[in-house]
């Protein structure tokens, strides 16, 4: 061997053992023990009483430690998944990853979000720290105004959102996408695992079996080809969501240069003072989404209006000068509110603290929007015997405390 090919050779070994060290020091980092259990106090904040997360956390630094070795030697798999089919405010079929595996998806989508944040744009909403719907609605209040300049110029609304988003997503051109920018064996590994998964493979099904009749073939996993679809319900699905769509953000943005355009999830809107032009995005979006991401618009879910028509976005009816709440999200709590006078016993405290919690989390909402006669009204009118354990704590109906805790059978 001449001494340039020996030396080449040297540098090859040398190349490939700093690369494996490198892999080593990186894993020992992002798998660290210290970084599982952060992850894993992040999980338990909303997790802690369900049945998995309980059986975890009775021996969870043992569990940690299991977990830690599996994903540094790459022999770890995900689990069962919990499969259920929720009806309101349609029927939806989940797929909820097990608890260790939520761990494993915090420790990805935490090293991701880093380097996709920067990348994503300001109008993308779901799911990011600092966004979701509020930072949406007041997002979209402004853009109603700069688009019609302070209301004088009429402005038109295209409304439209993907057809069957998450069943439809092609997993090879997402793991392309996340390639496009990771570098890392180990986040590519761990990646690739995950979104390969499918978790039609391995669960069990809670709750009643015929509510899956519900759910058509084109919303099912169980129905999709082989690499296609992610589950609703997990961390990873969401931040995927929103890589994937990155790149028709990217391209409406830079490409159509559309100033007013907002999404949430797979619901767009995009604000124009010429219809004509919102026709022609309309038409050149659904063609990227065909050619570039395999999808199409839903056809029966575009909207093209005057503003002034309202913009029903993100649980809200936003017209140019106020903002209604959607009449389903008011029937849903007047439905809450009957069940719980017809069950009106002599409720515990417990109890009581939970229906504090849930007319809050509706008040909560309605605060939003100009609501101050509908929160008077649903207090007279709907409340019923409701009062006598509850009471505003002003005079705007802002949200409510137990009135009478003395009254509760404890």
């Amino acid at each position: 061997m001449s001494k340039i090919n020996k030396n080449y050779g040297n540098r090859k070994i040398r190349t490939l053992r700093e690369r494996e060290r490198e892999r080593v020091n990186f894993a020992a980092r992002i798998f660290s023990f210290e970084n599982l259990l952060k992850c894993y106090y992040e999980c338990r904040k909303r997790k802690r009483y369900t049945v998995n997360a309980i059986k975890f956390e009775i021996n969870f630094e043992q569990e940690l430690l299991k977990l830690q070795k599996e994903l540094k030697e790459h022999t770890y798999k995900p689990g069962r998944s919990i499969c259920f089919v929720v009806i309101k405010p349609k029927a939806r079929e989940i797929f909820a990853a097990d608890f260790r595996d939520r761990i494993v998806h915090h420790i990805l989508v935490g090293y991701l979000e880093r380097i996709w944040e920067p990348k994503f744009i300001d109008q993308s909403y779901s799911c990011r720290k600092e966004k979701g719907a509020h930072r949406t609605l007041r997002d979209l209040k402004r853009y109603i105004k700069k688009a019609s300049r302070n209301n004088r110029q009429p402005v038109y609304c295209l409304q439209a959102d993907i057809r069957s988003f998450f069943v439809s997503l092609k997993k090879d051109i997402l793991f392309k996408l996340i390639k496009k920018h990771i570098k890392n064996p180990e986040i590519l590994w761990l990646a690739e695992t995950i979104i390969f998964h499918n978790p039609t493979s391995d669960y069990y099904l809670k709750g009643n079996p015929s509510l899956f009749a519900l759910i058509p073939d084109h919303k099912s996993l169980f129905k999709v080809p082989p690499n296609q679809g992610l589950p609703i319900g997990n961390l990873t699905s969401q931040f995927f969501a929103n890589v994937y769509l990155n790149e028709l953000d990217q391209f409406v943005k830079h490409t159509l240069k559309a100033k007013y355009y907002l999404r949430y999830v797979d619901d767009l809107v995009l604000l124009s003072q010429d219809k004509e032009q919102l026709k022609i995005w309309r038409n050149e979006v659904n063609e990227f989404l065909r050619n570039k991401l395999k999808l199409t618009l839903h056809p029966q879910k575009q909207i093209l209006q005057d503003i002034n028509k309202g913009i029903n976005f993100v649980g809200f009816i936003v017209k140019p000068n106020y903002i209604l709440m959607r009449r389903r999200a008011v029937a849903n709590l007047k439905d809450k509110l009957w069940k719980f006078n017809q069950n009106l016993k002599e409720f515990t405290e417990p109890e009581v603290k939970q229906i504090l919690f849930t007319v809050n989390s509706y008040y909560g909402q309605f605060k939003h929007a100009q609501t101050f006669n509908l929160r008077q009204k649903l207090w007279q009118k709907n409340f019923g015997s409701l009062q006598k354990f509850l009471e505003p704590v002003d005079k705007n109906f802002s949200y409510f405390k137990i009135n009478n805790a003395k009254s509760l059978r404890v």
